[in-house]
């Protein structure tokens, strides 16, 4: 090879060409190699979107007249699959090239007439690689704060697993009962069809709705005997002292509107802030028909666990009162027709069966 063609070294960067003249494919192969690229050259349209299919390339040079089928439709058939691929047109001629909106439909981001010099399309080249590399570098960014992002969470998440669990092993009553509500509400989320994003809130909204019970004396929470006025007072403080403690972490802001607020009514009777109807955050709806539930089956030292019958027509009188009727009509549903999915959670939390 003579030293005005011999290849440098890799650049790291792989470029796909299909053209079905092998003529332009050897051509490019040598001007390719010779800038650094890797190079593949394919002549097969239809081999070629295999191949981005199953290789990884960051760039393509793709002519468009073509047979069987022309580069618009390898463009389309890739983009099924393939949205990122850098891709380059090249024509014989540019009254050849497809409309400008074909291009923009598929995203192909530039074309380039074939010609015996290959400055102008080196330069269209270079310009993509300076393209992907920036894309590329933002994607890494963009992983690393995602990554720092969940270890952050994961150690509040942690921080505030070790308040939780100090609460409950306080109590052997209320064992389990957190784990309970958070998947009562994501089964009751589910049933009205709510987004992944709004059930991974519910799930970890109801595993911290009581956090702020830490903040509730023991000679309270631990009471056998009816509370008094100014005890039972206390004890509605710990939605609002719950919100606080949690309200120093950013990550955790759509969990607020649940920990506060699970213990509103639907006719506006509920506390800490006697919000009413659709003014209830829908989610903090969700959650306090979970929470009753849980409360009602769980045995208690002053009772026992109430049968099915009973928390379901509990759970009818109370509709459009203390339960968003909505929501109870879903969560009644399940009760009659899909109870071994809450047998299931029972189960898995610990949960005597009484």
């Amino acid at each position: 090879m003579r030293k005005g063609i011999q290849a440098q070294a890799s650049n790291g960067y792989k470029i796909i060409v299909v053209d079905d003249e092998i003529g332009i494919i050897d051509s490019l192969s040598i001007f390719l190699k010779r800038s650094g690229y890797e190079f593949t050259g394919v002549t097969d349209p239809l081999e070629a979107i295999e191949k981005v299919k199953n290789e990884h390339f960051d760039l393509m040079l793709l002519d468009f007249i073509m047979t069987p089928i022309h580069g618009d439709k390898v463009v389309e058939e890739i983009r099924k699959f393939n949205k990122e691929l850098y891709i380059l047109l090249l024509t014989g001629h540019k009254d050849l090239a497809p409309p400008l909106e074909t291009i923009r439909r598929l995203d192909i981001q530039g074309y380039c007439e074939k010609s015996d010099k290959f400055d102008q399309l080196l330069l269209l080249i270079e310009s993509g690689i300076k393209a992907i590399s920036q894309m590329n570098l933002i994607k890494e960014i963009n992983t690393e704060l995602k990554e720092a992002n969940e270890q952050l969470e994961k150690a509040y998440i942690e921080s505030i697993e070790t308040l939780r669990y100090t609460v409950e092993a306080k109590d052997k009553y209320t064992k389990g009962h957190s784990d309970r509500v958070a998947a009562y509400s994501v089964l009751i989320g589910k049933k009205l069809g709510l987004s992944e994003e709004d059930l991974h809130t519910l799930q970890i909204g109801g595993l911290f709705h009581d956090i702020g019970k830490i903040g509730v004396p023991d000679s309270i929470l631990l009471k056998n005997a009816k509370l008094t006025d100014d005890e039972y007072s206390e004890i509605k403080n710990h939605p609002t002292i719950g919100a606080h403690i949690l309200s120093n972490a950013t990550i955790f802001k759509d969990l607020l509107p649940i920990v506060k607020h699970h213990h509103e009514r639907y006719d506006g009777h509920g506390y800490p802030s006697q919000l009413k109807g659709e003014d209830i955050p829908y989610l903090a709806r969700i959650a306090a028909i979970a929470d009753t539930f849980d409360a009602m089956t769980s045995k208690r030292p002053y009772r026992d666990a109430l049968s099915l019958e009973t928390v379901l027509s509990e759970i009818e009188r109370c509709k459009g009162t203390q339960f968003d009727p909505n929501i109870a009509d879903a969560f009644i549903d399940i009760l009659k027709n899909s109870y071994d999915e809450i047998e299931k959670i029972q189960k898995s939390t610990e949960y005597a069966v009484v």
